[in-house]
């Protein structure tokens, strides 16, 4: 199963949570592993953690293509992560900016 999460929709600065689907499984005792593109903050992820453990998940572990660890703002372990980076901005790919450039086949650092 699988839960959508947006944060960020048409701005760059993360801003409230908006669930566009929760999961529908019972995660009562269950492992739960979360796959996400890019982690950033980590204030998504986290409050996705502290979901699933108030709805009883017995773990909640994290993998990601991109993690942006110097970014962090909150305490956030990523158990599997492809690619770690530096700060910056990332397009393609799936990733965009302003709802723009996720078609890109590759990923590229957007310049100011």
């Amino acid at each position: 199963d699988f839960v959508r999460v947006a944060s960020y929709g048409m701005a760059t600065i993360a801003g409230s949570l908006r669930f566009t689907k929760d999961i529908e499984l019972d995660t009562q005792g269950k492992d739960i592993l979360i796959v996400e593109d890019i982690v950033d903050t980590g204030r998504t992820l986290k409050h996705l953690s502290h979901s699933f453990e108030e709805r009883g998940a017995n773990s909640v572990r994290f993998c990601t293509l991109i993690d942006k660890k110097e970014r962090r703002e909150v305490d956030l372990s990523v158990a599997y992560v492809g690619f770690e980076v530096q700060s910056g901005f990332l397009v393609g790919y799936g990733l965009d900016c302003s709802e723009r450039f996720r078609h890109l086949p590759d990923i590229y650092y957007l310049k100011k």
